[in-house]
């Protein structure tokens, strides 16, 4: 089965229902479940998951989340090694011209070395940078 990739503003979304796209990913979630694709995500976006609803005083969810993440059978978290650091800086240095964050530089090297072309995700980024995304 095909994996997919979960990105930041993809958890976001279902965890938090004062997001304007929750209603959405929460339907598409229902659906993308029925499949039980795997899914893969980077110790980067875990970062930026648990430090977003800490920053809104939300540490219980924080560590909710994270530990959904963590113990979860059909999430494969990526550590960022040097390697990958290095190989997502060069890929952000090669895009001037795009507003990508060095945490999407270090999603986009992660789909590509694992074959994956869908990421779970709001973000045009993954688009501009060749990959699908859903819903």
């Amino acid at each position: 089965m095909t994996s997919a990739f979960l990105d930041t503003g993809y958890v976001i979304a279902l965890e938090a229902a004062d997001d304007q796209y929750h209603d959405a990913a929460v339907q598409h979630w229902r659906i993308f479940t029925a499949q039980l694709s795997p899914l893969v995500t980077t110790s980067y976006v875990f970062d930026e998951v648990v430090t977003f609803f800490n920053s809104r005083k939300q540490h219980a969810k924080a560590s909710e989340i994270g530990n959904r993440l963590l113990r979860s059978a059909t999430v494969r978290l990526v550590h960022v090694d040097e390697a990958l650091f290095y190989d997502a800086w060069q890929y952000f240095a090669q895009h001037a011209d795009k507003s990508y964050s060095l945490t999407d530089c270090v999603s986009f090297i992660v789909m590509q070395r694992l074959g994956i072309h869908t990421a779970l995700a709001f973000d045009q980024h993954f688009v501009q940078a060749g990959f699908e995304k859903l819903p």
